[in-house]
């Protein structure tokens, strides 16, 4: 990167950081069973709501309880189960008409991150209808209160039940890009591990490591504070201790509950602090190839540590040394090649692939161009690096032997 961008993306993250205080951050109130949803509403005279999720969840029945006890307490429930691991711009419209026609004074997000996603927008179309979601991207776009929102994330990995982000697909253009304001924290977040018990290994796997990726992110970018280096330790603690345990046993009870936790962690904690460009990259292949957003970010994460080098050592020498991976008396280098080489052997231990196989040469200069467009200047990385400098990394994320 050019001498002249770098001080300017470098000045533009210092005023961000100088401004955090100030920011009106605030965190979800946490119930902890869905049977808890109708109480809420109840609460604020709300009879009518629009459950927002997929149809592979609908169908396995998670949804079936909280359905049947809404319509128990009287709360008509309309629902839209249509949503798309990438959600697009289609799926907002869709549920948006859903909630208008059904008369809905309020939603339940009841999925993994793309549902949570594609409600969040959903609700800031509902209160700004003249202005298309295209028109929203960036920075503080919305700033009008949504209607009320609760988020019941049924995988322990995106954290989108915390954040004032949603990512969003323009189908048309294969553009994924991301939407941030205040308003899109969700006001409640149900952590019931129940509607996680079961997860399949795959997805346990790759929301997993989403969620470390998140907590990796915000410690090593330079604009965390001490509320999120607490919060980023803490998420990698959890994931460290119990996320091979749940992948193991999707049944374990205690690992599917504190996986629920990190995830949680780690959203407040990037949420705050941001992450960087390992997430640039990943959201440009869920755009242009539909790559799942945590299995790219599990596959993107250790290649970045490594390309970073010494600018991240002494961050992630101390997350290995707090979670008890090496003795306190290690090195930083050694720490850190230590915490490295643990995102390695979890990828390979649960099946994650090394390299992305959607990945065609031809594409990277559009991808890598959209990459740094989402990470420059916002993201606070330890090493900036350009459009040329990220093709780079797509060059290593490809499949071998890919034309």
């Amino acid at each position: 990167m050019k001498r002249l961008e770098r001080v300017y993306c470098r000045a533009f993250q210092g005023v961000f950081r100088a401004a955090l205080p100030f920011m009106p951050y605030r965190e979800p109130k946490i119930l902890h069973s869905i049977v808890q949803i109708p109480d809420v509403l109840q609460e604020r005279n709300i009879s009518k709501v629009l459950l927002v999720t997929d149809e592979s969840i609908r169908g396995l029945g998670l949804t079936k309880h909280l359905e049947e006890e809404l319509r128990r307490r009287s709360i008509f429930c309309a629902v839209y189960d249509k949503v798309v691991a990438n959600p697009t711009i289609q799926n907002i419209e869709q549920a948006r008409a859903v909630y208008l026609k059904s008369g809905a004074q309020a939603m339940i997000a009841f999925g993994g991150g793309s549902v949570m996603d594609c409600a969040k927008v959903t609700g800031a179309r509902i209160v700004k209808p003249r202005k298309p979601v295209y028109k929203m991207k960036g920075l503080l776009r919305i700033c009008k209160p949504l209607p009320l929102l609760i988020a019941v994330p049924t995988t322990a990995g995106t954290g989108s039940e915390t954040t004032l982000a949603a990512v969003i697909t323009d189908s048309g253009t294969k553009h994924k890009y991301p939407i941030n304001d205040f308003s899109l924290i969700p006001q409640y977040a149900v952590l019931d591990y129940h509607v996680t018990l079961g997860l399949p290994k795959g997805i346990t796997a790759t929301t997993g490591m989403d969620a470390l990726t998140h907590a990796v992110e915000a410690y090593i970018g330079g604009s965390t504070t001490k509320q999120t280096r607490f919060m980023a330790e803490h998420a990698v603690r959890l994931i460290y201790e119990n996320l091979r345990k749940a992948y193991e046993d999707g049944q374990n009870k205690k690992a599917r509950a504190y996986m629920l936790e990190a995830a949680y962690c780690a959203g407040i904690a990037f949420s705050r602090s941001y992450v960087g460009y390992v997430h640039a990259i990943a959201h440009s292949l869920g755009g242009q190839y539909g790559v799942a957003h945590g299995l790219a970010n599990a596959v993107i994460l250790p290649y970045f540590l490594e390309e970073y080098g010494d600018a991240c050592v002494p961050q992630l020498a101390k997350l290995a040394r707090c979670v008890g991976m090496v003795p306190k008396h290690t090195s930083d280098r050694r720490a850190a090649a230590s915490f490295i080489l643990w995102v390695k052997e979890m990828n390979r231990y649960m099946q994650i692939p090394e390299t992305i196989k959607e990945i065609r040469r031809e594409d990277i200069p559009a991808l890598s161009k959209h990459a740094a467009a989402e990470g420059n200047p916002l993201y606070p990385v330890p090493v900036l690096m350009d459009a040329k400098e990220l093709a780079g990394m797509y060059e290593k994320i490809m499949e071998k032997g890919a034309r």
